[in-house]
Order: structure tokens, then sequence, then C-alpha cells
């Protein structure tokens, strides 16, 4: 069947109205990217207090309990992987899983956290298995409960089956074409990031040591949990950018296409209509 000049022309106006929504997405993307951004300082000076805390009730135990907040055993490794919720980011929820595969090793007995529903879908095409899920956060407000959600998982988790190591995997925006993946090791806490407080007069406390320092470890965990979910969102949203970028190009490239095949189009028609006619003029003066 020849190709209609109607036909290219209805093809041009649909590649206009999807090149609309790309540049719309575009900007959604760009506006969330930023917005999580801004809400980086925030969490960080939060966890910055919580250091300070954890540094002040350190002072009050002996050294040989330092250490003890949170349950671990022997072996397992549990691997909490924060994916992308919407499609249309590239490769963004597979680096994220590999990562996590990677460092949950050989033994998977410490199980799998997924966060996104995009990084399900890529769980299941591989086969992966997963002990608990939860949807990627839509908008950065979202991100302190997304984090209760992880953290209550996690502590319940670790009251039935301790494992050896919690790692936490997420995304980290500004890296470009090659995205980054972090890694934030939860289990066992770290307490030698946290010096000492050296005050003259102590603080006052209502609580045990020991307790105010389990709180304080949950809290500091909960902030970490809270600045990942954060930048996790901002890279899928900078991935979703560069996505479609690539779109926009591909759009581009088609539009012109189609826009020059228009005009050849156009141009036999008139050469028909010219050649009908100039037919139509010999054969009334004959």
């Amino acid at each position: 069947m020849a190709e209609r000049l109607s036909d290219v022309t209805a093809r041009i106006r649909t590649v206009h109205q999807l090149s609309a929504v790309i540049t719309a997405m575009r900007g959604i993307a760009a506006a969330r990217s930023r917005e999580a951004r801004a809400h980086l300082d925030g969490i960080r000076a939060y966890a910055d207090t919580i250091a300070a805390g954890i540094g002040h009730a350190l002072a009050f135990l002996p050294v040989d309990e330092r250490g003890t907040a949170l349950p671990s055993g022997p072996g397992l490794r549990l691997v909490i992987a924060l994916c992308a919720e919407q499609g249309f980011a590239g490769a963004f929820s597979e680096h994220v899983l590999e990562a996590a595969v990677a460092a949950r090793g050989p033994d998977a007995g410490g199980g799998l956290f997924i966060v996104g529903d995009r990084g399900l879908l890529v769980a299941e095409e591989r086969g992966l298995a997963w002990d608990w899920s939860a949807a990627m956060v839509g908008h950065p407000d979202q991100a302190a409960r997304l984090a209760s959600e992880i953290a209550d998982a996690l502590f319940a988790r670790l009251e039935r089956v301790p494992v050896a190591q919690v790692c936490l995997l997420h995304a980290v925006p500004g890296g470009g074409e090659a995205m980054e993946v972090a890694t934030k090791q939860l289990v066992p806490f770290d307490f030698h990031r946290f010096p000492l407080a050296r005050r003259a007069v102590p603080p006052l406390i209502t609580l045990a040591p020991d307790v105010l320092l389990a709180r304080l470890v949950a809290e500091y965990v909960f902030a970490e949990i809270t600045e990942a979910v954060m930048l996790s969102f901002a890279a899928e949203n900078e991935a979703r950018m560069r996505a479609m970028i690539a779109a926009h190009t591909n759009v581009e490239n088609t539009l012109n296409t189609l826009v020059a095949r228009s005009r050849q189009l156009r141009q036999e028609e008139i050469t028909n209509e010219i050649v009908e006619l100039a037919g139509g003029a010999a054969a009334h003066g004959g």
C-alpha cells in the first residue's frame, strides 16, 4: 500500500504530542530531584544531633559494654535494596539489585528487603526471592514515613533472626551516566564513628545509659535510612531525566524523518497534479 500524505501528517501530530509528554516528564523529574536534594541538609543536621547524643551516652558506659545496641548473629547477611518505584528510569533498579546480589554473597539466608515496585518486577524476572518489600516514595515528604517502615521491619527481623551484617544499598545522585550504588552498613553498628563527649559536668539523664544508647542508635539508624531514601529518590529522578533526554533525541530524529517524508509526498502530489492538469489541457486542445 502506497504511503499517503495524510497518514504521515497524522503521525507527525502524534510525535509532537509524545514530545510534549516527554518534556513534561523531564521537567517533573528535575523538580523532584532538586526538592529531594534540598531536604538533605535537614536530615544530616538531625543525624549529627543524634550522633552527639550517642557520644554522650557512650561516656556513661564501661568500655566493655559499648557496641551491644543491635543484636547480631554469625554468618547471615541481610541486604536492603532501594530501587525505583516508577518506570522510564533506564536500568536503575537492575544496577541496584546487581549490587545487592553481590553484597549478599552466595548465602542468601540473611534475606533481602526490596523497596520500589520496579525493583520487585526486576527481582521476579531474575528469580530473586525477597523477605519484605515496600513501595518507594513518590514525593520527598514521604521519605520519613518510608524510613520508619523500613526501620520497623529491620528491627523486627533482628529480634527474630539476628544476622551478622545488614547492608543498605542505594543509588547516589550526581553520578552521571555511570550510576553509583553506595552501601551503608547498619549492623554491626560502628560506635567508633562517635567520639566520646568530654564535659566537666555530665548531662542529666533519666534513662539507664544502656537503654538510652539503644534508643539513640535506633534513631540514628532511622536517620541513615531517611537520608538513603532521599538520595535514592533524587538519583531515580536523575536517571529518569537522562532517559527522557535520550527519548527526546530519538523523537526529534523521528520527527525530522517524518517531516522530510511529508515534504517528499507533498511534492509528489503536486507533481502528479501538474501532470494531470497538463494531460487534461493537451487532450482538450487536441
